[in-house]
């Protein structure tokens, strides 16, 4: 089967749009960048346009993917739900191709980059892989046999929100004991300012970078400091990755990926996050020691990774 020419991938944020041009083997022709109206649906969708008709100038179009934080129906034509997006069941692909005359898709973010690492990224050799996308919260996408999951209602894969601690933290999704609340970047950075808050000369070097105001520190510089070998620094990394190879022990359980890749911005930490995640993972695995195991690797195509994605499911979609 053939592909189009060339896709447009979009991935609509809370704060930008992506925009690129996409050939057939993952390449970037050419991108763009747009600020997100995130409270106003129809300026989401006019600053969209705009961007894609600034991207076609010069190539040949014949398809639209769009990636975006929320639930997609499984059709992959509404958003049924955007947390950071003033959409709720909005149908975003008819309002598109209405205004374009050009078909669209549209996907879940994690799901597009998880597509975008298993077509051309880290997971090219996989048929079975996980993708975790380690940032402010956790992200997820699963491919089983070369096929990306969607789930029966297009929502599968929301891995941060596996409850792993009954009655724990509340999380933003109104639930208690989530997992990205022990294992994201806003945990470690909760980890990190408590550890400040509480004086212990442990914290020093944390204090400093953050001028001795916890709420100033960051994820970024608990990572600094872990690389310059600050003991405290490098501990909480540590502990974050027990949290997510526990975590990960358990959705092989399920799953018995033969990849899993780890992304996002804590990702970056290297073998400071994914040593003690790998530990864990083999700590807690069913089987231990009488099975395969999932090998980790690092996410390799970056925040391009869902505008990627979501231009080769378009591709892949019309051809």
């Amino acid at each position: 089967m053939a592909y189009v020419i060339a896709t447009i991938g979009l991935d609509i944020g809370g704060t930008k749009i992506l925009g690129g041009v996409i050939d057939s083997n993952g390449v970037i022709l050419a991108r763009g960048r747009r600020d997100t109206p995130a409270r106003d649906p129809a300026a989401i969708l006019q600053e969209a346009v705009s961007l894609i008709r600034e991207l076609s100038l010069e190539h040949k179009i014949d398809a639209v993917g769009v990636a975006c934080a929320g639930f997609i129906d499984r059709s992959g034509s509404t958003v049924l739900f955007a947390p950071n997006l003033a959409w709720r069941d909005e149908p975003f692909k008819e309002h598109l191709e209405s205004v374009l005359h050009l078909p669209a898709i549209l996907d879940n973010d994690a799901n597009a980059a998880t597509w975008g690492e298993f077509r051309f990224g880290a997971a090219t050799e996989a048929d079975d892989m996980v993708l975790l996308t380690i940032g402010t919260g956790i992200g997820g996408g699963i491919v089983v046999d070369g096929v990306l999951m969607h789930g029966a209602f297009g929502v599968a894969a929301e891995l941060g929100h596996m409850r792993v601690v009954p009655g724990g933290i509340r999380c933003g999704c109104g639930n208690r004991g989530c997992w990205e609340q022990y294992a994201s970047g806003s945990a470690l950075v909760r980890e990190a300012r408590e550890l400040v808050v509480s004086g212990s000369p442990h914290a020093a070097r944390l204090s400093e970078l953050c001028g001795g105001d916890p709420a100033a520190l960051s994820g970024p510089d608990v990572t600094r400091a872990a690389v310059e070998g600050d003991p405290a620094a490098v501990e909480l990394l540590a502990d974050l990755g027990t949290w997510i190879g526990e975590g990960l022990a358990s959705v092989a359980a399920i799953l018995d990926p033969e990849l899993i890749v780890l992304g996002g911005g804590v990702a970056e930490a290297g073998d400071l996050l994914i040593d003690p995640a790998l530990g864990a993972f083999r700590r807690q695995l069913t089987g231990r020691g009488h099975r395969p195991e999932a090998r980790f690797a690092v996410a390799s195509l970056g925040n391009d990774a869902g505008m990627i994605g979501a231009a080769d499911l378009a591709a892949r979609a019309y051809a």
